[in-house]
């Protein structure tokens, strides 16, 4: 129960900081907020994943998750465990979030949106960007921790971070960057509209990103050390 938990935690921060920064910084109108909420979403990843990751390996994303399942990481349980903790961690941060700015002094940085997903530029857009860089963040991850790719697992949580960060720099522009499900679910229920109806593509285009990572890592992985 415990690496559950750790996940419920650990997704609770990545979206309460990521999202916090993205609506604190007006993310999108300029290319500092850009810049900056794309830090804050991989430094919350960096901070969580040496914090929670000798406990439950810090998905804290039900994508990564699906690719540990797919490439025989993890049971069928344990993932979808995973996936129900990642998802309440991500609605509790909404909801703590929402509580937030709707309790702020009134201030024109500040709005009543939670860093929900859009897609800018229509769904089959949106569903080729998150596919896209959902493959290729998975693939870093499964690559990074892989305890048979010599010693890039003791720089795991630097390197996930890292790459989170320029995901984001690419696809904040086209769809806000999701690359997480659960990320997307919860501040989806609290700003509803367009959120709420485009969500699909947020789960969707990241679990399906997820299994071609899986699949690539399955061809090109090192059997042994």
């Amino acid at each position: 129960m415990k690496k559950y938990l750790a996940e419920m935690v650990g997704t609770f921060v990545l979206t309460f900081l990521g999202c916090g920064a993205a609506v604190a910084l007006g993310c999108g109108g300029d290319t500092a907020s850009i810049v900056g909420t794309a830090i804050a979403f991989g430094l919350a990843v960096v901070a969580m994943a040496y914090t929670i990751g000798g406990i439950s390996g810090c998905h804290i994303n039900p994508a990564i998750t699906l690719g540990c399942f797919l490439t025989g990481r993890m049971n069928s349980k344990d993932c979808g465990m995973y996936m129900l903790f990642q998802i309440i961690g991500a609605i509790l941060a909404a909801a703590v979030l929402s509580l937030v700015v709707c309790t702020a002094d009134p201030d024109p940085v500040l709005t009543t949106k939670t860093g929900a997903n859009a897609c800018s530029y229509g769904v089959l857009n949106g569903l080729i960007v998150e596919a896209v860089l959902t493959c290729i963040f998975v693939l870093v991850v499964l690559g990074a921790t892989s305890k048979t790719n010599g010693a890039t697992n003791n720089f795991a949580g630097l390197a996930i971070g890292l790459s989170l960060i320029l995901i984001h720099l690419v696809g904040i522009h086209f769809t806000g960057t999701s690359v997480n499900p659960a990320r997307s679910i919860g501040p989806a229920l609290f700003e509803g509209g367009l959120a709420l109806e485009q969500l699909w593509v947020f789960i969707v285009g990241p679990f399906v990103g997820a299994a071609c990572a899986a699949g690539v890592w399955k061809m090109i992985h090192p059997a042994k050390q």
